[in-house]
């Protein structure tokens, strides 16, 4: 079994939206990430990664997203076992300035340009390879990692 989780790459005038995350957080707390969360059992169902992403970004940030495209996909393995399939969106910010609404998940929220992420060391690797890619997306408007 797995858990099936999704993110979003919130880009705005050239910044990425970013949260610290909770040091209350099991997996990866204190560290900045892109917002999101995992899907819940729904049954028969539609468009859930989208609905869970939206859902997830507003729980978390307040804000709302429109026009998601698809940026990536990756598994990996909590800490603590968990096998996880993580899926990535590219997100047009819509409404709401975010701010941490969730403060058992989210204990700040940060914009950073895409050299600014690159270059900060302490930032893990597939952050950096979901925010290229997103860029890819924004410049060439017609991507396909296919």
């Amino acid at each position: 079994m797995f858990v099936v989780n999704v993110e979003g790459a919130i880009e705005r005038n050239g910044k990425w939206l970013l949260i610290l995350r909770s040091e209350k957080e099991e997996h990866a707390g204190g560290t900045l990430s892109l917002v999101g969360g995992k899907c819940e059992l729904e049954g028969f169902s539609s468009d859930i990664l989208e609905r869970t992403l939206k859902r997830e970004i507003f729980e978390e940030v307040g804000c709302e997203v429109a026009g998601l495209k698809y940026v990536n996909s990756s598994s990996f393995v909590t800490d603590s076992g968990i096998n996880v399939i993580d899926i990535v969106f590219l997100c047009q910010h819509k409404s709401i300035e975010p701010y941490p609404k969730s403060s058992d998940e989210v204990d700040d929220v940060v914009w950073m340009t895409t050299s600014e992420i690159l270059a900060n060391t302490e930032l893990p690797e597939y952050l950096k390879v979901n925010i290229k890619l997103s860029e890819k997306i924004l410049r060439d408007n017609s991507y396909t990692k296919f």
